[in-house]
């Protein structure tokens, strides 16, 4: 065999010019780039030494044979005249992973059961011994590539793929893979600052991965100085002298490292859950006593605490699960933002995004950007110089200006007196001027003039949950509603006809301006995206927080949860409604239809009702009801129904002096047969619930669907009398359409 071979070293799409310049470090010759992949030349020696000290490569793959394949007999040819007993006994095992196409060769699969019969047919032994199909833990593990008519048959040395260096047992949710975090902190300037005795810091930090690769950077450990299996193990043309030698060296360069005064490096998770797999992965990197972890949101992280040290931040922000979710991270960008400019002046920071758009938001200039891909997602890391003349205010300011409102905002924030949180409104307070942009104030402004006007009907009426502003100039379409000190932000999807660059933009300068506008924490700001729901979406978890806070309406308490789905528990608009429930409810049998969380049966407990029962498809609101209704102390004499309501009121029997309906637009589920359509079945409906109706009583029927039209022919049966202008608040008065309501009773 050849003394020098060709390698192939794999790597992540983006990562090659790295793996490039580390390669050629690690003694590679003659280096090219190729898509998600370097070339080059080198003896046995280098090949181990890419193996056990690439930070960057997928796999390391030694070049068997280039031939050319015309079809699938010529592949198996090519293959076949490789003297396999060079490289693996008759009765080994092998796995061959086959990439490419063309010369007639489409499937991936097929291809690699053409190279494996060749090997087993050059190997089988008289006796009937041959080599078999191992994927997990092969003795060889083969690769061919087909390229444009050539096949580059390769020995994959690594085996498994090098990222996976084995100290990462538990990860989160959308870790970054080991290599792509050593590309990051290399780019990020890592080895540099490392060499300088800097520290770092990850506010965000998960399981620990940029901090196990930066601790092993610093330490020179080897990446995979602890991986056992390697793809050359059982590889007849192993040089196991040389092998040895190199992980020689290796363990006497980590064991120089490991022994030096560890390096400042330190991560911060606001996720409970995650702090101990964090430990756990950096106990089984051996760097426990370099690294610490601790518990705490982004804007509570310090760095060390020696004004002296400097060093690098380095985070990869949560990526958006759901649509809406980008919206939901500014806050989270401009918090970061905000703790880089208050605690790591002079430090360097960088920003692993998959939302470059965000990353404007942190009020801080980027120097430097590069573009990565993790996995399919393309990414931005921005790296940032934690200086004065790098922030973004919205106007020019020299130095001795900002210093002199540093030290005045420093002023103003110990003189500060501490406010109640559980106020029924923020107070107005003046917005900073100059971190909006003029669509940000202009929006700011607009919230301020509402929070004047609507804050006093608030007060003066007890009302502690209302809407705010709802699409009031149409190019900034939210809906914004105050829960107590807690801001309820829902983006409506904007017109075809607004580019979604623009429309995101719009949205990002509206939620800046919420913060400092109604002078409440970001982190009381929850934002979702409201779209044209269809069947039961609406209705579906968002989100799994689980956090209910108790509010008051009309005198009684109601659970509403801010986070985990579309709607909250609590219709706003129809509170009137509600009210008129109380007021009339007294000595009456109330029927509540399509109740979700039961509010309007609470309403109606409270004022008195004899019995109510509340009726709902959803398990899920149902049990919430039952809360709801609990925590009054009205559990006795108040049935909850689960099933679907057309259905149920074709087989009840009883009679109530007071019946509630408001349903959806429209509605399927498997518990129920058919779908429902209000305007299509709400003639089916009435005529139903109003044979439930007791002499004398009153039905309140509404619904938010805006084209509905209420059938002609109801008139005739039923006194029909349109409430919608009296069951409309203030809050939201400027908006007619939030609902219609009417008032039905049986003909005298």
């Amino acid at each position: 065999m050849s003394d020098r071979y060709e390698l192939f070293l794999t790597c992540p799409k983006g990562l090659e010019g790295l793996l490039l310049e580390e390669a050629s470090t690690l003694g590679l010759e003659e280096v090219r780039e190729h898509t998600s992949a370097v070339r080059g030349f080198a003896q046995i020696e280098t090949a181990y030494r890419l193996c056990l000290w690439s930070r960057l490569a997928n796999r390391v793959l030694l070049v068997l044979k280039r031939f050319p394949v015309k079809d699938a007999q010529s592949l198996y040819e090519g293959v076949l005249e490789v003297d396999w007993y060079e490289h693996m006994e008759p009765n080994g095992t092998l796995a061959v992973e086959f990439s490419g196409n063309g010369s007639g060769i489409d499937n991936t699969h097929f291809g690699a059961l053409k190279v494996k019969d060749a090997i087993v047919d050059k190997l089988r032994q008289k006796d009937g011994t041959r080599p078999s199909v191992d994927k997990l833990n092969p003795d060889l593990r083969i690769h061919l590539r087909l390229d444009r008519g050539e096949a580059i048959l390769s020995l994959d040395l690594s085996g498994h793929s090098l990222h996976q260096r084995g100290y990462r047992l538990q990860q989160g949710a959308a870790p970054l893979k080991e290599n792509l975090a050593a590309a990051v902190l290399i780019r990020a300037g890592w080895p540099r600052i490392a060499a300088e005795g800097g520290a770092l810091a990850d506010p965000m930090c998960g399981v620990g991965t940029f901090l196990v690769e930066a601790a092993m950077m610093a330490a020179d450990v080897a990446p995979n100085l602890t991986r056992e299996q390697w793809g050359f193990s059982k590889w007849l043309g192993h040089v196991p002298a040389i092998w040895k030698k190199l992980q020689a060296e290796a363990q006497e360069r980590a064991d120089i490292g490991m022994a030096k005064p560890p390096l400042w490096i330190r991560g911060y998770e606001a996720d409970p859950r995650l702090i101990q797999p964090a430990k756990n992965n950096i106990d089984r990197a051996g760097l426990s006593h370099w690294i610490k972890v601790y518990q705490g949101e982004v804007a509570t992280f310090e760095p060390r605490p020696d004004q002296n040290q400097k060093g690098l931040v380095i985070c990869n922000p949560p990526y958006g699960e759901r649509l809406g979710d980008e919206a939901s991270l500014l806050y989270l960008y401009q918090n970061l933002g905000e703790r880089l400019r208050q605690a790591c002046m002079g430090w360097e920071a960088a920003v692993f995004t998959g939302a470059p758009d965000l990353g404007k938001r942190m009020g801080i200039r980027s120097h430097k950007q590069y573009a990565f891909w993790n996995g399919a997602l393309p990414c931005k890391l921005l790296l940032i110089k934690v200086q004065p003349e790098q922030f973004v205010t919205g106007e020019r300011r020299t130095p001795e200006q900002r210093e002199r409102e540093r030290e005045q905002n420093e002023l103003v924030a110990s003189a500060a007196p501490v406010v109640a949180a559980k106020s029924a409104a923020p107070a107005a307070v003046p917005v900073e001027q100059a971190r909006l942009s003029e669509g940000g104030q202009m929006f700011a402004n607009r919230l301020q003039k509402n929070l004047k006007q609507l804050g006093k009907w608030a007060r003066k009426e007890a009302v502690q949950c209302y809407r705010l502003y709802d699409a009031d100039m149409p190019e900034y379409a939210l809906a914004v509603d105050l829960y107590g000190d807690w801001v309820h932000v829902q983006e409506y999807a904007a017109p075809r006809s607004i580019e979604p660059e623009k429309a995101q933009a719009r949205l990002f300068d509206a939620l800046a301006a919420i913060p400092q506008a109604l002078n409440v924490d970001k982190s009381k700001v929850v934002i979702k995206r409201r779209e044209r729901q269809s069947g039961t979406k609406q209705y579906q978890r968002q989100s799994t927080q689980g956090q209910f806070m108790e509010v008051n309406e009309g005198g009684v308490k109601l659970l509403v949860n801010l986070t985990d789905y579309l709607d909250t528990g609590l219709f706003l608009d129809h509170r009137p409604l509600r009210l008129r429930i109380q007021r009339e409810a007294a000595g009456k049998r109330f029927l509540n239809l399509y109740c979700y969380t039961a509010t309007a049966s609470v309403h109606a407990a409270k004022g008195g009702a004899r019995s109510t029962t509340s009726v709902d498809l959803s398990k899920t609101y149902l049990d919430w009801a039952r809360r709801n209704l609990s925590l009054n102390g009205f559990s006795d004499k108040n049935k909850l129904e689960q099933g679907d309501v057309m259905a149920w009121l074709a087989e009840d029997r009883n009679e109530y002096e007071l019946i509630f309906i408001d349903p959806p637009t429209f509605s399927n589920s498997k518990r129920m047969e058919g779908i429902f359509d209000i305007q299509r079945d709400h003639v089916a409906l009435l005529d139903l619930a109003m044979a439930r109706l007791a002499s004398g009583g009153v039905l309140y029927f509404s619904n938010n669907f805006r084209k509905f039209v209420l059938d002609e022919t109801l008139a005739a049966r039923y006194q029909v009398e349109e409430i919608t202008a009296s069951t409309l608040d203030p809050d939201f008065a400027r908006n007619s359409k939030i609902h219609r309501a009417w008032r039905i009773t049986a003909r005298g």
